[in-house]
């Protein structure tokens, strides 16, 4: 009986190890799938979800980037979209025809976006505080280098006009529709056009010290222009050819142009007001836009002053609304500009202002025509 009785326990306490060690091995399993299952789902989640910002690692090399990084998205090249929210990213669009165009966007995906037009020469190099006053209001802002600037495929013989297939190209691939638009110097024709060509998408239209169209009644076009200004259209009114040789000279010094020297490449083009805002931040941002605008050549320059002084092939007529900012002191764009505009687009709001200059316009009023082109919507 004590062997049965030693045999019972021995076979009870056996049975009851293994049954533990089975139920252990059961729970091992059971979390080893459940691991496997929360590191899978991590693993998708990242792939699809937005890590926090202080989570997106800084990649020092290609090997170690995130999975999405570079992808193309419908004709959009670039980071990953998550990277949008705070930070330019600059892409690379492909248009309709094939051309690739450099731009640079920043702010939240789904805001309306802000396209900007930039002057000529010069490119869609991000700067911080334009950027910051469309971001701070709500919008996304898009940058962008027309054809010939930066690594923007040239468009030869392009006009005006042409610039509102490639808006629509960028609004495509990021996704946005309506937008608003600002066009500062040479870029405020290139805002006219999409307000007037783009009408069931551009929602309101800034020009910032914009160019007039030329030949136009009531408008000497030269008048109150630098030198350096009246020598360069006069180029461009002699033809392609004259113009090219002119460029290559004069556009020697802003190929390389430094922060520390723009103001003297600027010449007699800058009155003292423009100097006065020519902060170092100031300064820099407009050699490295220059710089970059101008790094594969002068197509985009030379494309640019010969649009200007042809058929625009838009209808001022057909622009929407639209406000005209235009300085008293500018110098590459005469005040007698500004004022033709606003008296020639049937729904322009005038802003022309005593004191200012080409520069001055931008720098110090730029959110506050950042939010009279909101007031327009």
């Amino acid at each position: 009986m004590g062997l049965a009785v030693g045999l019972s326990v021995g076979v009870a306490v056996g049975v009851g190890v293994v049954r533990f060690f089975v139920r252990a091995l059961e729970g091992c399993a059971a979390s080893t799938k459940a691991t496997a299952h929360a590191r899978d789902k991590m693993a998708t989640d990242f792939r699809t979800t937005p890590p926090p910002y202080f989570l997106i690692p800084s990649f020092s090399s290609e090997k170690h980037a995130h999975p999405n990084f570079g992808r193309e998205v419908g004709g959009l090249r670039g980071l990953p979209r998550y990277l949008h929210r705070d930070m330019p990213e600059a892409i690379e669009v492909r248009t309709r025809d094939g051309r690739a165009l450099a731009a640079t966007v920043a702010g939240p995906d789904n805001a309306m976006p802000l396209v900007f037009h930039h002057g000529t020469p010069a490119s869609g190099l991000d700067h911080e505080r334009f950027t910051k006053a469309v971001t701070d209001r709500g919008l996304r802002m898009v940058m962008y280098s027309r054809p010939g600037y930066a690594s923007s495929t040239t468009r030869h013989g392009r006009t005006v006009a042409d610039c509102a297939d490639d808006v629509s190209s960028i609004l495509d691939a990021i996704d946005a529709d309506r937008f608003v638009t600002i066009g500062w110097s040479g870029g405020g024709p290139h805002a006219l056009a999409c307000s007037a060509l783009l009408e069931e998408r551009c929602a309101a239209a800034s020009t910032i010290a914009g160019v007039a169209p030329y030949g136009v009644d009531g408008l000497d076009f030269l008048a109150g222009m630098a030198e350096e200004n009246v020598e360069e259209f006069g180029a461009a009114l002699q033809g392609e050819d004259t113009l090219v040789g002119f460029l290559s000279a004069f556009g020697a010094a802003f190929k390389n142009v430094q922060a520390t020297d723009i103001v003297e490449a600027f010449g007699g083009l800058l009155p003292d007001v423009d100097k006065e805002h020519m902060t170092p931040e100031f300064a820099e941002y407009l050699a490295r836009s220059i710089r970059e605008g101008l790094a594969a050549g002068i197509d985009g320059w030379r494309d640019d002053d010969l649009a200007f002084t042809r058929d625009w092939g838009f209808s001022l007529s057909d622009v929407g609304r639209v406000a005209v900012w235009q300085g008293s002191e500018d110098k590459m764009v005469p005040f007698a500009h500004g004022r033709w505009l606003a008296r020639a687009i049937p729904h322009a709001e005038a802003n022309l202002l005593d004191g200012e200059g080409h520069l001055s316009i931008a720098s110090g009023r730029f959110g506050e025509i950042v939010d009279a082109l909101v007031a327009l919507v």
